[in-house]
């Protein structure tokens, strides 16, 4: 007959394997994507407080699982110097910024979605990462084409807590279930990525394939996004270059790739010359008014702390100063600065700008290398999705914060796992 006392120690070491087995792992990347990719659609029904007590329990989970797989897991060389030192600078901005209480919850909130992603990162491989985001993806497009028909079709009525406006039947915009039609469009974006990966990669079915990258485009499409129609086309640029690359001989692949950087900055200063064209053709007059008018006024504002910035915020506070005074200048009520880099600029200055513009360089160069070099196809993934996110984030702070913050950790982790100068270091484990 079992010992009563022996049976805490039993229960204890059940938990463990449970948290420490492939299928929790699995299960919780797959709830944290979800959580991730769908923060609107939570935010709106549960408001901040449903939604920061999920994060706060995936957290406490996350952080469970990786004690429990501690013997299994290999840190040596993995966590990205770029992204503590970010962090660690937004964390130090709380001593001059004018609105502590929300820049400690904003830094909170940045540090709950990064472990998040390096959780993910660490206990699943890229592949796995590939069909979660996948699987997660199709669900919310799925979802955001079902609430757009039921409110333009059937309801003809707008959902307006979820900020549907119900257009379909007009072909568009559409937001589904992200709130904005630029957000949806770079899910959908990212949708397309994923999908073509699993397709090529021959990891789902051929018609389940070909059916996801058809309702990622029409969702995409339906959009009308002048912004995603910029950096969708820099994305499939990105993908041919990488074709290209990855079909090219060793010996010379790396004079294509100086190549390709030259023609990149070409294009750069091309489009930066011809702006106003490029605009007029997109007919993004109305939106890059809104945007140009914000951005001056950020750009008077920060001149009166360029060092180091504003203080942190992440998601922006209307009723707290300058974040009320630009709103209020404007005459738009805004959550972002509408560009990632310009964002971080205001809120943190010149040197967390340039800490943020390392961690996004670091990134993306060890994943194109990654992409360039490698046999399997599945390194093609963080690269695009990079550059969808950088791109993008010319236009969009998504880059900052939740879903895009979540990509771009999962992607700079995965890269220095694969390209690393940390792991030629002399490391000694815990068991030798």
């Amino acid at each position: 007959m079992t010992s009563p006392r022996t049976t805490p120690p039993v229960l204890l070491e059940a938990i463990k394997r449970v948290l420490a087995s492939p299928k929790f792992a699995a299960s919780m990347t797959l709830v944290i994507l979800g959580v991730a990719f769908s923060t609107h659609l939570l935010r709106s029904m549960m408001g901040w407080a449903g939604l920061d007590g999920i994060i706060v329990g995936l957290v406490l989970l996350a952080t469970l699982s990786l004690l429990a797989r501690r013997p299994i897991v290999e840190w040596h060389g993995l966590l990205p110097i770029s992204i503590i030192v970010f962090v660690a600078w937004c964390a130090i901005s709380l001593v001059w910024s004018g609105y502590p209480l929300h820049t400690l919850a904003g830094v909170g909130y940045q540090i709950a979605f990064g472990f998040l992603a390096i959780y993910v990162a660490l206990v699943r491989d890229t592949f796995q990462v590939v069909r979660a985001s996948g699987d997660v993806l199709r669900v919310l497009l799925g979802l955001s084409i079902g609430l757009e028909v039921l409110s333009g079709l059937l309801l003809d009525l707008p959902i307006t807590f979820l900020g549907i406006q119900g257009d379909i039947a007009e072909l568009g915009p559409m937001q589904g279930v992200f709130g904005s039609r630029n957000v949806l469009g770079l899910m959908a974006l990212i949708a397309l990525i994923t999908f073509a990966v699993e397709l090529r990669a021959r990891s789902i079915p051929r018609g389940k394939g070909i059916a996801s990258l058809w309702l990622a485009a029409v969702c995409l499409l339906f959009t009308r996004s002048p912004v995603i129609v910029v950096v969708g086309v820099v994305v499939v640029l990105a993908a041919l270059a990488l074709m290209w690359l990855r079909r090219t001989s060793v010996a010379a692949r790396w004079r294509l790739q100086l190549g390709l950087l030259a023609a990149m900055l070409f294009a750069l200063l091309a489009v930066w010359f011809g702006r106003s064209v490029l605009i007029t053709q997109l007919n993004a007059g109305s939106e890059f008014e809104v945007r140009y008018g914000l951005w001056t006024e950020m750009w008077r504002l920060v001149k009166l702390h360029p060092l180091e910035g504003w203080g942190w915020a992440g998601i922006w506070p209307s009723n707290v100063s300058p974040y009320g005074w630009l709103d209020f200048t404007t005459g738009v009520a805004h959550t972002s600065g509408l560009n990632a880099y310009v964002d971080v600029y205001f809120q943190v200055g010149v040197i967390g700008f340039l800490a943020f513009l390392v961690l996004v360089t670091l990134a993306l160069v060890r994943s194109w290398l990654l992409a360039s070099n490698k046999r399997s196809l599945v390194y093609v993934w963080p690269a695009l999705i990079l550059v969808a996110l950088l791109v993008n984030g010319t236009a969009e702070s998504t880059l900052l914060v939740e879903s895009g913050w979540l990509l771009l950790c999962i992607s700079s982790v995965k890269a220095a796992q694969g390209l690393s100068w940390r792991s030629a270091l002399p490391f000694k484990s815990d068991a030798s």
